[in-house]
């Protein structure tokens, strides 16, 4: 296990775009990348610019495709309340695809912004995923 971690920790210093590259081979690209990081415009600096990703499929859809739809996905328990809820793969997949259709349906198109301001709830991640 330190070997393991050493020696990802030494390729991350030594090579850090092959590293960041190998490492987003783990998740489902629409367009996987070329270039870990364009540093063109320091300090603005852009990570994996020509690759194309659904960070929701990728935190959702991809995990109850491969049957883990019934394993917990969410965990909410707030000392507040007293209360607890767990929401599966299954289950949070589907209250995003509510809010998407509420945000559709009030014409929320690719590229628009949305704030979201709510506190430390699950419909604050429904909502952002």
């Amino acid at each position: 296990m330190v070997q393991e971690y050493r020696q990802a920790y030494d390729q991350a210093t030594n090579d850090p775009a092959a590293f960041w590259l190998q490492a987003a081979r783990d998740i489902h690209w629409d367009k996987a990348p070329r270039i870990a990081l364009d540093d063109s415009r320091k300090p603005l600096y852009g990570w994996f610019p020509d690759g194309m990703l659904n960070l929701s499929a990728n935190a959702l859809d991809r995990h109850v495709e491969a049957g883990r739809g019934e394993s917990a996905a969410l965990v909410y328990d707030s000392a507040m309340l007293g209360t607890a809820t767990t929401y599966s793969y299954s289950e949070l997949l589907r209250e995003v695809e509510i809010f998407a259709g509420v945000l559709d349906g009030r014409g929320v198109k690719a590229g628009d912004r949305v704030l979201v301001y709510l506190p430390m709830i699950p419909q604050a991640a429904i909502a952002m995923l």
